[in-house]
C-alpha cells in the first residue's frame, strides 16, 4: 500500500531543500519553552517530517517523540536524530503520551493525508493535546489559512537542487489548498519522476483561537517564530495549559492583544 504523502523521493527533497522554516523556528520555539520553565521535558512533535526540529530539541536536552504519517520521512528522522523516538501514524488518531510540550511546525495540522483532517478533527486534537499536557504545558504550532496559495505572488513554483527539481502548482478554493507536486530526482544518467497531490484544510486564525479557548487553553497568535516569518495566509500560535483550572472561556482573552510571553509568566504565578 502506497504512503499517503511524501514518497521517498519527495521526502529526500524536502529534507535537503525545504527545511528552512523548521530550522529557523527551532531556536525561538525552544526559547519559548524555556520561558515557560520547560528546559528538559518531553516534547511531542506532530508532523515531525525528517526531524529538523526534533534534532534541535533532543540536542537541547529534551526527550522528543516525533510522529509523521510518512514512513520515508520517519526513516530520515531516525537517522538524523538518534536520541529521539519516532513513530509512523496520523496525528488525528494516535494516542498522545503525557508530555510537557507539543509542537506542530510547517502547517502540518492542515494536511489531509488522513481524510478526517478538518476543523472538527482540529477541535478534537486540541482537546487531546490539552489532556496530554501537564499543567503549565505549551502547544506551539502554525497553520495555513485563506490566501496561502499565493505565497510568492504566483501559483506555480519551481525549485532545483544539485540532483533534484520540484514543480509545484497551487490552487485554492472552498477552504482548501491543493498542491500538485512533480518531483524529478537524478538516477544515474537519467531522472526519475514522481507525482503527488497534497491537499490542506485552511483555518482562519480567529476560529483557531476560539477552538483553543474551548479546549481550555490560554492562547495567542504570534507575529513570527523568531527568524521564521509568516507569509500570506500563514499564522502561528502559542497556547498554554494553565497550572490551575480557569473558567471555560477564559482563553478568549487571548484575542485582546497580550503577548504570549506575558501570558506564560502570568500562568506560572
Amino acid at each position: 500500500m502506497a504512503a499517503p504523502g511524501y514518497s521517498p523521493d519527495l521526502a529526500y527533497v524536502h529534507h535537503v531543500g525545504f527545511e528552512g522554516f523548521a530550522e529557523k523556528a527551532a531556536p525561538w520555539v525552544l526559547s519559548t519553552l524555556r520561558r515557560a520553565g520547560l528546559r528538559h521535558g518531553t516534547i511531542v512533535d506532530l508532523g515531525c517530517g525528517s526531524g529538523a526540529f526534533a534534532a534541535r530539541a533532543a540536542a537541547a536536552g529534551h526527550a522528543v517523540v516525533g510522529l509523521d504519517v510518512s514512513p520515508a520521512m520517519i526513516a530520515i528522522a531516525r537517522r538524523r536524530a538518534r536520541k529521539a523516538t519516532f513513530r509512523v501514524g496520523s496525528f488525528t488518531r494516535v494516542a498522545l503520551p503525557r508530555c510537557d510540550a507539543v509542537t506542530a511546525l510547517s502547517e502540518v495540522l492542515g494536511y489531509r493525508f488522513d481524510p478526517t483532517v478538518g476543523r472538527p478533527a482540529l477541535r478534537r486534537l486540541f482537546r487531546r493535546v490539552f489532556d496530554a499536557l501537564r499543567p503549565g504545558g505549551v502547544f506551539v504550532f502554525d497553520v495555513a489559512g485563506p490566501g496561502r496559495a499565493r505565497v510568492d505572488g504566483s501559483t506555480v513554483r519551481t525549485v532545483a537542487g544539485d540532483d533534484w527539481v520540484v514543480l509545484v502548482r497551487r490552487k485554492e478554493a472552498r477552504g482548501r489548498l491543493e498542491r500538485a507536486i512533480t518531483t524529478f530526482r537524478r538516477e544515474g544518467r537519467g531522472w526519475r519522476c514522481t507525482d503527488e497531490t497534497h491537499v490542506l484544510a485552511l483555518y482562519r486564525p480567529r476560529e483557531v483561537l476560539d477552538d483553543l479557548a474551548a479546549a481550555g487553553f490560554v492562547a495567542a497568535q504570534v507575529a513570527n517564530f523568531g527568524r521564521a516569518p509568516f507569509g500570506p495566509g500563514h499564522a502561528g500560535f502559542v497556547a498554554l495549559k494553565p497550572r490551575e483550572a480557569v473558567a471555560p472561556d477564559a482563553g478568549r482573552a487571548s484575542r485582546r492583544g497580550r503577548s504570549s510571553a506575558t501570558r506564560v509568566r502570568a500562568a506560572k504565578r
